[in-house]
């Protein structure tokens, strides 16, 4: 009988050599101190990756994860997986996460994780059904975009499990853009989910693995029902507590935060030139309810096993923008509409399905656009690179002409598909790169929440929101007001959102249940589920020794350390302009020194005795052997 939340075994994917084996899972006390999810894709990454690898090539590995939580029926928004590799976007340890379906759906087919590695010389697909996998061939489906990968695979696998089996299998895969190895590709399941930031679909891409597609009917045990039954209970009841996650979310989706984040005029806009969008509006969330949502249809778009259903499923109707499908999200919504300039919900919402078609982080996305289109304003680019393009700010022709440029590497899509930071190196502007250690920063300016510029500055993905989400205390009130504007403290809080979310991207849940309860009630399901006795400090602890791995695999690859612990020199040296953030900027230098004493670290490294502390030694001999591990 397997651990209570996991299946027990393992897929290795050797791709160079066409094989399937089948592994267990490492031993119980590896599982408690990594967990699953990003977690234990780390430590297989840590253990079998050198760090120095060339992150597309055959001797990098992509791990495909779910948790300990993943498809358990009652814990709320438990339908997730994730992805880690070494990102070719940035050279770090990166994972991505992913809703929808897919991940639980990889559970019941009887597995709890992927390893993929080598290379195959021809597109191939892996189909994963019920304990047994094999390799397909998938020339096919090579230049296929994903909705179309998603239908051709389902229809073809229908004679082996039945047509009506086949509707429900789950398919993970990469695009055009993944492909042709562009950096900001993504993974797509679910046909608009997306394991999105880092340059993931092109690892796949690189290895020939167009898809991986799975169903299943197995069901992961659970230790202790009782404590189980008592704690699903209770997290229930905290959901619908919470005004976020009962109201908020479920009405207006992630996109309620455009005219919260607009108000506090920390809206980046036009390549964070300014935090005020003057007609944020137009692309809110609210609007986006009233206008384009399909709401019939927003239901079989939920995430699985998820009571806060902030999902969206659009429609464009009206010429020339048409289309349809998931989203767009918060994120994307920024990302292509204030972050270029533009405020057609329409344009947006076309180039947020073609991201999904095409396989692209729609963040990183729109936010090269705006780098993009800053570049022309200044007179970086040369006219003729242009091909006619009207590259200006709110050009939703310009969104939708760049976008698809970009999956195919066209023209100047060429040069947008190596990411912002590569960009504005080519022609002769770093500095207009809004980014950290090379990965593209999301919606939220710094400059009008503190923390959250340390929370950026910190983050061992690069740009990131989600390795301490600090706009919750900051500007949300949750689980309470911070000023937003005062350093003092803000260490404090940005190592324990760090370490918490580290496990919480192993278990794996979503963190929107975090507007609603904490690590002591996600160490009880966890307990219940497993059969362990997980404390919430614990808990943590597993985060921090997560969080300090991930450094000391950054250190191992690019000598990570204090000079990438900062932020673009618009956020440090530029106040913001106008809004309610004027006059401010990022005072990164009073919280750094705080931060480094609280995590024992020595600059922006891990010590050995904080790594020994952690279990860690053997990385701690590693750095040692480097001859980087700080004295």
């Amino acid at each position: 009988m397997p651990l209570g939340g996991y299946m027990g075994k393992v897929l290795r994917v050797d791709l160079t050599n066409q094989r399937v084996i089948d592994e267990p899972l490492p031993p119980e006390d590896i599982l408690r101190k990594w967990i699953g999810g990003r977690g234990l894709g780390a430590y297989y990454i840590l253990k079998e990756v050198d760090p120095k690898v060339d992150p597309l090539s055959p001797a990098n590995k992509a791990i495909v994860a779910t948790g300990p939580l993943t498809g358990i029926v009652g814990i709320p928004s438990s339908g997730r997986w994730c992805s880690v590799t070494k990102s070719p976007l940035n050279n770090t340890l990166h994972d991505s996460q992913s809703g929808g379906k897919f991940g639980p759906e990889l559970k019941f087919a009887g597995y709890d994780a992927i390893i993929i590695e080598g290379a195959s010389e021809r597109p191939v697909y892996l189909w994963i059904h019920d304990g047994k996998a094999e390799l397909r061939d998938a020339k096919h489906l090579w230049g296929r975009d994903t909705h179309d990968t998603t239908d051709i695979i389902q229809e073809e696998l229908a004679p082996v499990v039945g047509k009506d089996e086949a509707a429900r299998i789950k398919v993970a895969c990469i695009g055009p853009a993944g492909e042709r190895l562009v950096r900001i590709a993504c993974i797509i399941n679910d046909k608009s989910r997306a394991a999105g930031r880092g340059g993931h679909g092109a690892v796949w891409g690189s290895k020939k693995l167009k898809a991986i597609a799975v169903r299943g009917h197995m069901k992961p045990p659970v230790a202790n029902e009782a404590k189980f039954r008592e704690v699903v209970v209770k997290s229930m009841d905290l959901i619908k507590r919470s005004a976020i996650t009962s109201e908020a979310l479920p009405k207006y989706g992630t996109a309620v935060l455009v005219n919260i984040i607009n108000a506090h005029g920390i809206y980046p806009t036009r390549n964070f030139q300014t935090g005020v969008f003057p007609t944020a509006d137009k692309t809110s969330g609210e609007t986006i309810a009233r206008e384009i949502m399909d709401w019939e249809k927003q239901r079989e778009e939920v995430c699985w096993g998820c009571p806060i259903a902030c999902a969206r499923y659009t429609k464009i109707t009206k010429p020339p923008f048409t289309g349809e499908g998931g989203g767009p999200e918060y994120e994307t919504v920024w990302a292509l509409g204030a972050q270029t300039g533009t405020d057609d919900l329409a344009a947006i919402s076309k180039a947020n399905y073609l991201c999904n078609e095409l396989g692209l982080d729609t963040i990183s996305m729109g936010h090269v656009i705006g780098t993009f289109m800053e570049l022309v304003e200044k007179g970086k680019i040369p006219p003729e690179k242009l091909r006619g393009l009207r590259a200006t700010w709110g050009s939703g022709e310009a969104l939708i002409e760049l976008t698809w440029r970009t999956a195919y590497r066209s023209g100047f899509g060429d040069d947008i598909a190596e990411g912002a930071l590569r960009l504005a190196q080519k022609y002769g502007a770093p500095e207009l790169a809004m980014v950290v250690r090379g990965q593209e920063l999301p919606a939220y300016d710094p400059r009008g929440a503190q923390g959250h510029g340390l929370a950026y500055a910190t983050s061992n993905r690069g740009g990131c929101h989600l390795r301490a989400y600090m706009i919750s205390p900051e500007i949300l009130g949750v689980p309470q007001l911070l000023d937003r504007f005062e350093t003092k403290g803000k260490a404090g809080w940005v190592k324990h959102f760090q370490d918490v979310f580290a496990t919480i991207d192993s278990l794996i849940v979503c963190k929107f249940v975090t507007f609603a309860y904490w690590s002591d009630v996600m160490a009880e399901q966890l307990s219940a589920v497993t059969g362990w006795d997980i404390t919430k400090e614990e808990f943590e602890r597993i985060g921090e020794r997560i969080y300090n791995a991930e450094r000391a695999f950054n250190v191992l690859s690019f000598e990570d350390g204090e000079q990438y612990d900062t932020l673009p020199k618009r956020l440090l040296e530029e106040p913001m302009p106008e809004g309610p953030a004027k006059g401010h900027v990022v005072r990164l230098s009073e919280m750094l020194p705080e931060y480094y004493s609280l995590r024992g670290w020595m600059r922006g490294r891990p010590t050995r005795a904080k790594l020994e502390e952690l279990d860690l030694k053997w990385l701690a001999d590693k750095l040692s052997e480097a001859k980087l591990l700080p004295e």
